[in-house]
């Protein structure tokens, strides 16, 4: 594949930018959002158990316009990695590098219903574990 032009990665930035903007309610804030990179995180004011940790803050979901793709760094399935990469489709999980950041080179409407879908999964998993309100 050849590679993205900047106009390329900010309409896929801006494209799952909208999909992840709609969690952006209740404890769940936008710690940065300027061009190119979208940063949501939980935040309470009381501690939550987070791996065997008191803390008021968990992030949820990240964008980064990167050289070559936009990075969806995806939290929850680090924190709960078992159970929700079995509920993740195999195309969402075939752009996974490393632990939980896909690598997203096109947008598609196959693309933007995985990263929905992967959403409301981690929103309702966060939801579960108490980490948003």
């Amino acid at each position: 594949m050849a590679k993205l032009t900047q106009d390329q990665l900010v309409e896929i930035f801006n494209t799952l930018k909208k999909e992840l903007k709609p969690y952006e309610k209740g404890s769940i804030v936008a710690r940065m959002d300027i061009e190119g990179k979208y940063d949501l995180w939980s935040e309470h004011k009381n501690k939550m158990l987070i791996h065997d940790k008191m803390r008021n803050e968990v992030n949820f979901a990240t964008l980064i316009i990167q050289s070559n793709y936009v990075g969806f760094y995806y939290m929850p399935i680090y924190s709960n990695c078992n159970d929700l990469k079995d509920k993740l489709s195999a195309g969402l999980m075939s752009k996974l590098k490393g632990k939980a950041c896909f690598h997203i080179k096109e947008i598609n409407k196959d693309v933007i219903s995985e990263v929905n879908q992967a959403m409301k999964l981690g929103y309702e998993q966060y939801k579960k574990n108490g980490w948003v309100k």
